[in-house]
């Protein structure tokens, strides 16, 4: 079976999984600061974010060439 990298259920999972990927990465750092969300560095609160949803993407991306070939997972729930 041919792999769906260009699939619009590939790419809604793909960005289902990087929304996520940077929600979790932000309210771990804001918890570890105490929830001081007025003197949070927003700033590298971002940065973070920004990378955790870079690697979820690149992740998506590696299961999307070698994984289940319909979605953005590397295995399915058949």
């Amino acid at each position: 079976m041919a792999r769906k990298l260009v699939s619009g259920l590939f790419w809604v999972d793909a960005v289902e999984r990087t929304v996520g990927a940077a929600a979790s990465a932000s309210l771990a750092l804001l918890t570890a600061n105490g929830l001081g969300v007025l003197d949070v560095d927003w700033g590298a609160i971002g940065s973070v974010a920004g990378m955790a949803a870079i690697v979820s993407l690149l992740k998506s991306l590696v299961a999307g060439s070698t994984g289940d070939p319909e979605t953005a997972g590397f295995t399915t729930g058949r």
